[in-house]
């Protein structure tokens, strides 16, 4: 088998999280969500909450500018060492680092964008009804249907929002994915299944 690296974008409640860390396990590969925030921190020497605060969101004031983004973030000499669009950077250069260093599974931060142009990365994007997804949330924080649907509404705006401003496409546009997995019509379990068949398809 050659190299194995997917990238995961997910729906909130759609357990694209979930998913990715039961691949992660079957397939003895490493699997990166919160913890990029935290080698992107110790590489840089910037705080960890700072990327924190600017984790899949974009500031109102961010709309409309367009975003600075380099393949080299800026050193701390410069001003915007600690902008948004600079912390962005770092954190890309940190899952180009990763994808070079071994196999994973990286989840969210616009990593199918990141790491466009290699042949050995597999793009999936996971989704699930409203319904399905309230219902999660809903069991997981024992919340009303209400609050569970605006966490939703609120949640996948940021993350539509961060993906259109730094990579200038839509978050939820098939034609950004080699795979598009309903996880409430399959399972948990089929979906891994699903895409460890198209690894094994795609390295044949």
């Amino acid at each position: 088998m050659g190299r194995v690296i997917i990238t995961i974008a997910r729906g909130y409640g759609s357990g694209g999280k979930t998913i990715g860390k039961m691949l992660s396990r079957e397939l003895g590969i490493s699997y990166y969500d919160r913890n990029l925030l935290r080698e992107a921190s110790e590489d840089s020497g910037i705080a960890e909450n700072l990327f924190g605060l600017n984790d899949e969101k974009v500031k109102m004031r961010l709309f409309k500018k367009k975003p600075e983004v380099s393949d080299e973030p800026l050193g701390p000499e410069d001003d915007r060492f600690v902008s948004d669009d600079n912390l962005f950077n770092i954190q890309a250069k940190k899952i180009r680092e990763i994808a070079e260093r071994e196999d994973c599974v990286i989840v969210g931060r616009c990593g199918d964008y990141v790491l466009r142009g290699r042949d050995d990365v597999i793009r999936v994007f996971i989704y699930a009804p409203r319904k399905a997804c309230i219902k999660v949330l809903m069991d997981m924080y024992g919340v009303s249907p209400k609050e569970a649907e605006r966490s939703i509404e609120e949640t996948d705006r940021e993350r539509s929002t961060y993906y259109k401003h730094y990579t200038g496409h839509e978050w939820d546009d098939a034609t950004n994915y080699d795979l598009c997995l309903n996880s409430a019509q399959l399972g948990f379990e089929k979906c891994v299944q699903m895409i460890k068949e198209y690894i094994r398809i795609k390295n044949q």
